[in-house]
């Protein structure tokens, strides 16, 4: 290497160094220099051998400087990249809006809601996302309860609560408090007969029929007067299971006069005859209806915030009656609008999930055609990159879009560095080589020179895909190996000079062996690849994230006769 080659590596290299420390708020990183350094300057990557040395020495002096002086220098030498992260970092620190009056609680705490009544698809990721933002940016709490009052017509799933908190914690989060509704039906008989006895609620019998028509006429039914001993005791018989299903519930004594119908004197408990699934649950016939019991658990576990569907804003009135026969304070709500996805057919839907994998239309939750976090999880997405997704959306109450490719993104980001590359070839279309080397040396990684290269065999054939395979007379590159040209049903190698590519512009192709590739199945959103991959890649571990070069990263699932791969993104 030259003095002027060397020169230019130290400042290129003085500039990403800087630009990491200064992003990251911490001392620079070789690996991560080397990445973008060799990635924008294709020219060193011929004295790769010695760039590391000499990067080495550069972080070493940039992390020995202080903060002020790491933003000084990189001002000096790149102040775009400064802007660059200045604007992300305030771009970053207003995607999502400050809760209202923080300043009036000793602590932000808040609370994720799920119905336990199957595992998550993409649109349960928002919520959890933004909370733990929250969480973060105010130290408060977050609260995950199980809203599963309903053992009926959202049924809980006892897989679903494991699966809910597994994928809360595959997104970056820990809840501080995790509860169950199902095991705090004593809690809410309590304060359905203090509501009673505060004269806030009574006992009804009419069919859902014709109190329909009093409350849309705004008459009263003929129970609203009823006392509060005969309202307790018909009640209790509603605990102890004298009633079936339809024939009583327990009401919350409103204005029946209100001018939104939805409001008046609402449903706060009823009999469900079909036993709840869990155990400790099972022997329970009267439920809270969701108002009553979400109301109740707010106030009792300190929620101070909440952030809702902008079409569930009647909840909030509705309970409101409730908190305000007991004299509570009702927490603050940020009402937002509906997140629609982008890319997939099927519908955003528990119920339609469930039966598309009941009819096998989908293998499973994480069907890589499943618009579900199992998917993505398989899939190789990390949760961070769909968090940040989530928090470009913002608190919007419109309805927002979210396209998979702000997902892809940033996941991108996250592994390109760390995903080495491999060969994969679909429909291979296999040619006699001849003459040439007895195998090819691609890099694992094109920016990580030190990690080594692969060793693909030649053994006297090739196969590459059939758009590769070039006109009879033209050349093509084979990565790792060499240019040939296409010769009758052969191909013939011409050498390697790289200038072939710099400067005659001979297509670059990726290609295995003729024999001794590997059997590979690609599962994607759009349906199962198979193909074949290079030898090595058989040694690479589940779960690892691979490049296949001109197709796509892709998460490594199993090695058993034939490889699986789960498609990620390109």
């Amino acid at each position: 290497m030259d003095d002027d080659l060397r020169e230019r590596v130290r400042t290129e290299a003085e500039k990403h160094a800087l630009f990491n420390a200064v992003k990251y708020e911490s001392e620079a990183d070789v690996g991560a220099v080397m990445g973008p350094l060799m990635g924008e300057n294709p020219d060193f990557r011929p004295h790769g051998d010695e760039i590391p040395g000499v990067v080495g020495g550069v972080v070493s002096e940039v992390n020995g400087m202080g903060v002020d002086q790491r933003r000084e220098r990189l001002d000096e030498l790149a102040p775009g990249l400064l802007a660059e992260l200045e604007s992300e970092d305030e771009e970053e620190e207003h995607t999502l809006p400050d809760l209202p009056n923080v300043e009036e609680y000793e602590e932000v705490r808040m609370r994720q809601a799920p119905n336990p009544n199957g595992p998550w698809h993409i649109g349960h990721a928002r919520m959890p996302s933004v909370i733990g933002t929250y969480k973060e940016r105010y130290d408060g709490s977050f609260v995950v309860r199980f809203d599963d009052t309903d053992p009926e017509t959202k049924r809980p799933d006892l897989d679903a609560y494991d699966a809910i908190l597994s994928d809360v914690e595959y997104l970056g989060f820990e809840p501080d408090e995790v509860i169950r509704a199902s095991d705090r039906l004593e809690t809410y008989y309590d304060h359905a007969r203090e509501l009673i006895e505060l004269g806030g609620a009574y006992t009804c019998s009419c069919s859902g029929e014709a109190f329909s028509e009093l409350k849309n006429s705004a008459e009263a039914c003929p129970h609203r007067d009823k006392d509060a001993e005969t309202t307790l005791a018909e009640f209790e018989a509603m605990i102890d299971g004298e009633y079936s299903a339809g024939e009583m519930v327990l009401r919350v004594r409103t204005d029946i006069e209100h001018k939104n119908p939805a409001l008046r004197d609402w449903v706060a408990f009823r009999i469900v005859d079909t036993p709840h699934p869990r155990e400790e649950a099972a022997e329970y016939r009267c439920w809270p209806m969701l108002d009553f019991q979400s109301g109740v658990d707010d106030h009792l576990t300190g929620v101070t915030h909440i952030i809702r569907g902008i079409d569930l804003q009647d909840s909030a009135k509705r309970q409101g009656f409730v908190y305000d026969y007991f004299g509570w304070e009702y927490p603050e709500v940020v009402h937002w609008g509906h997140v629609q996805i982008d890319e997939y057919d099927v519908k955003l839907s528990t119920s339609t999930l469930k039966k598309l994998i009941e009819d096998g239309t989908l293998a499973g939750w994480d069907d890589p055609r499943a618009p579900t976090i199992k998917s993505l999880r398989r899939r190789g997405i990390r949760g961070s990159a769909v968090v940040d997704a989530m928090i470009e959306l913002g608190t919007s109450t419109s309805n927002v879009e979210l396209s998979m490719s702000s997902i892809y993104v940033n996941n991108r980001e996250l592994i390109d560095d760390g995903a080495n590359r491999y060969f994969f070839v679909r429909d291979g279309v296999e040619k006699q080589v001849v003459g040439g080397p007895d195998e090819g040396h691609p890099p694992l990684h094109p920016d990580h020179e030190d990690r080594g290269r692969r060793t693909i065999p030649m053994p006297g054939s090739v196969a590459v895909e059939p758009e590769d395979v070039p006109a009879n007379g033209d050349r093509v590159w084979l990565k790792g190996y060499g240019c040939v040209r296409h010769t009758r049903d052969a191909v013939e190698y011409t050498g390697d000079d790289i200038e072939a590519v710099r400067e005659e512009g001979v297509p670059v192709v990726h290609w295995i062996p003729g024999d001794g590739a590997v059997e590979t199945l690609l599962r994607t959103p759009d349906g199962d690849v198979p193909g074949e991959a290079e030898p090595e890649f058989a040694e690479t571990a589940v779960d690892d994230v691979v490049q296949f070069e001109r197709v796509g990263f892709a998460r490594v699932d199993a090695h058993d006769g034939e490889s699986v791969a789960y498609f990620s993104h390109e």
